[in-house]
């Protein structure tokens, strides 16, 4: 052998294995570490874009438990708008591993969050999930028993899930000062007032979050010995930064720092498996056609290239049927009108998206 990249494989090589590529014909990109199978119950969490993973998972059939569904009256579209329906419990967008460990904590009795009840124009809400209730709820008791309810459904899903797929968004957060208490949001972008002595700016490391997951899968593990992990990164840039940063880097600083976790704990541990879609929306290979005209939103068709990819080894032959992103991942590129290209995927459920309003 002349060289030690003499008989490396095709996938090797920038040229061979990206430049004559195409998003939809890469190969070896991904393959499985354990299989996910439509008898497997799957807990998805995570950030905006992980509720596509959820919405073609239940396309397929796929056990996709879910442990908080809305009153059987409630349409769907309207569903959604209060938090149900997007993941395996009502919890809301879960940008961060932090945010992950102190739910779990709290579920099983082991974390008490401070400043839980957030206010605004005299309606109350819960500060981990100020989503959920568009409009709040008529007192503080009233927040805290919704939840005490909710973190029954949380624990009831850990218990139960064979499989716990969860997409990593942000490093950035939000944080109360004296415990560390880690929220979804700002406060003051959908309630409660901001006040620096209160709540401070933080900007989770490598370290930080790889420790805060490690936990986590620990925690879990205690009560649920054969769970699995499926993870992702979120393609979805910054809508905006709190770091002295320009957002193109504070960009790049969250998603390289959440993707080399990923890959850190992908080589730990063997029950951790990793999926690509982030390389798949963001690399050169895609050309930036996956990326609608705001440059932050996924395209239809960028998520039904992830979803073929994750298919393609998992769950062979299962038919998807239903939404326009369903239809998207059924059609292979070529056959699709040009013009179709930034078609803007199915609406996702996204606080960040709120903070579009304070720029200039």
């Amino acid at each position: 052998m002349k060289s030690p990249y003499e008989n490396r494989p095709a996938s090797s090589f920038w040229k061979s294995g990206v430049a004559q590529q195409t998003p939809d014909s890469i190969s070896d990109l991904y393959k499985k570490r354990f299989p996910i199978t439509p008898l497997d119950k799957v807990a998805t969490a995570g950030s905006c874009f992980a509720q596509h993973i959820s919405t073609h998972l239940r396309a397929r059939n796929f056990n996709v438990i879910d442990t908080e569904p809305p009153p059987k009256a409630l349409p769907s579209d309207v569903a959604r708008k209060w938090g149900y329906l997007l993941y395996s419990a009502r919890f809301g967008n879960i940008y961060l591993v932090r945010q992950l460990l102190q739910l779990s904590q709290e579920a099983f009795g082991l974390f008490v969050p401070a400043n839980a009840v957030w206010e605004k124009d005299s309606r109350y809400y819960d500060a981990l999930r100020p989503s959920v209730e568009s409009h709040g709820l008529e007192s503080p008791e009233a927040v805290e028993i919704h939840r005490k309810s909710h973190l029954k459904h949380v624990r009831t899903m850990f218990l139960e899930a064979d499989v716990f797929v969860f997409t990593l968004g942000l490093t950035e957060a939000w944080v109360h000062r004296q415990s560390g208490t880690t929220y979804p949001t700002a406060p003051g972008t959908i309630a409660g007032t901001f006040d620096p002595d209160i709540y401070a700016f933080k900007n989770f490391g490598f370290e930080e979050i790889l420790s805060d997951f490690t936990a986590f899968r620990s925690l879990v593990k205690q009560h649920n010995p054969n769970l699995k992990f499926l993870l992702t990164v979120s393609p979805v840039p910054l809508t905006a930064t709190a770091s002295d940063l320009h957002i193109l880097s504070a960009t790049t600083y969250s998603k390289s720092v959440l993707r080399a976790v990923v890959g850190e704990l992908y080589h730990r541990y063997h029950d951790i498996d990793y999926f690509p879609s982030y390389e798949i929306i963001t690399s050169p290979l895609s050309r930036g056609a996956y990326y609608s005209t705001n440059l932050r939103s996924i395209t239809d068709e960028g998520v039904g290239t992830v979803m073929r990819m994750f298919f393609s080894e998992h769950g062979q032959g299962i038919q998807a049927t239903g939404s326009p992103e369903i239809a998207a991942e059924r059609t292979p590129p070529r056959a699709r009108r040009p013009e179709g290209r930034n078609r803007n995927s199915q609406d996702v459920v996204c606080e960040e998206m709120l903070l579009e309003a304070f720029s200039k």
